[in-house]
């Protein structure tokens, strides 16, 4: 973890996929807007302010996430002064609410149609990432639920190199359900099953190979 002080109201913290891995911090809990993920980015502010002096303490803060192609997450701290500026603002309790991170062995991610998952199997084959996805988890399978498809990774591998190159591949395409585990368990009650265990395969043999 790295920290960059830009100026007295604002820092700048880069993590790598190693950080997240040694820290035990699970990739979805960390990027959904949870109280997981406040009480990540509190201790990231904590330790940025034993290293820089940066102190956020009764602030208001802008905050900007980048998901780079080489793994590491860029994330710009703003302080923002109400009064001069009007700039969303994003205020953490004081208390915080004390977990055991563990990493999840199941995700879902909605896409808006099915031309939309066809759209990230191209580009997974366009980015030469199709063979390496496929270690990400034990099984993909895709569902469709009142029009809308759902692809549900069953088995993750949370040691798996190249994840965050896939999670930040598909989430140009999809959407991350925050409640994955409970969302899961609808889809397989009220959803269609489209493709069955292995739908990216699947869906790259019979609708983008022969195009």
């Amino acid at each position: 973890m790295k920290f960059e002080k830009l100026s007295d109201n604002k820092i700048r913290i880069i993590l790598s996929i190693q950080d997240l891995t040694e820290k035990h911090i699970d990739f979805h809990s960390f990027m959904a807007n949870t109280l997981e993920s406040q009480d990540i980015l509190l201790d990231m502010l904590e330790e940025a302010k034993k290293e820089t002096g940066f102190d956020v303490q009764d602030s208001n803060l802008k905050i900007e996430a980048l998901a780079m192609a080489d793994t590491n997450f860029i994330f710009t701290i703003t302080k923002v002064c109400p009064e001069t500026e009007r700039l969303p603002k994003k205020r953490f309790a004081i208390k915080r609410k004390h977990y055991n991170p563990c990493s999840n062995t199941q995700a879902v991610y909605e896409f808006h149609s099915f031309d939309d998952f066809c759209s990230f199997l191209q580009f997974l084959d366009d980015s030469c990432l199709f063979d390496i996805v496929q270690g990400i988890a034990d099984l993909f399978s895709l569902y469709c639920y009142k029009g809308n498809y759902y692809l549900l990774l069953n088995g993750i591998h949370s040691e798996a190199i190249d994840k965050v190159r896939f999670y930040t591949a598909i989430t140009e395409f999809a959407k991350y359900i925050t409640n994955s585990k409970g969302f899961a368990s609808k889809l397989r009650e009220c959803g269609d099953l489209i493709m069955a265990d292995d739908a990216l395969v699947i869906g790259f043999k019979h609708f983008i190979a022969n195009h």
